[in-house]
């Protein structure tokens, strides 16, 4: 008894265990109160033309590079499409071919996403088929770090096909055509 005494007044909605947790409730609309708040507070900071280069729902991940960039340790990278339209990915000063290309499938997807809603791509057979070229070399060894091919802020990259299996000197043979051969020789 000496406990819910002493308690009872900092205890929403009375003595604790009695008015079936209605204290709670208080607590609880007062978070949604507080996470709308920072949610419409966040919209509107997003919508700022000095932050257009923040994502719509930016991770922390994403956060901590941009702020990487504005201090000097992070670069960003210009992407040339295949179409001449090109976007921007920013990543580490350290980062390797393989993060450069984990930034790119990550903006595409979010760009995808926002444009057409969700769209699957095959970034195995992206790969396969295309590779990033800087001043003429391309970038085919994915533990290589960026700043070794000469790549710094503001450089551009480019997409352009290629076929990996020429490499290791093997003819691919695509798989529908064994299909239809399949068909041809039962009828």
């Amino acid at each position: 008894m000496e406990w819910s005494e002493k308690n009872e007044g900092s205890i929403p909605g009375g003595r604790g265990g009695e008015g079936g947790g209605g204290g709670g409730d208080v607590v609880y609309c007062s978070e949604n109160a507080k996470r709308e708040k920072l949610n419409s507070t966040l919209a509107a900071l997003l919508d700022d033309p000095i932050l257009s280069d923040v994502p719509k729902k930016p991770s922390l991940s994403d956060v901590d590079t941009l702020i990487s960039l504005e201090l000097g340790s992070a670069m960003r990278i210009s992407v040339l499409k295949l179409d001449s339209t090109s976007f921007d990915v920013v990543v580490m000063n350290s980062a390797t071919v393989k993060d450069l290309k984990l930034c790119i499938k990550k903006k595409v997807t979010e760009m995808e996403q926002s444009q057409m809603g969700h769209r699957h791509i095959s970034w195995k057979h992206v790969w396969a088929n295309y590779c990033l070229l800087y001043q003429n070399e391309k970038l085919l060894n994915e533990s290589a770090v960026l700043q070794d091919f000469g790549i710094c802020n503001n450089s551009q990259v480019q997409f352009i096909p290629f076929i990996t299996a020429t490499l290791n000197k093997k003819h691919t043979k695509r798989k529908k055509h064994h299909f239809f051969h399949g068909l041809n020789k039962l009828s």
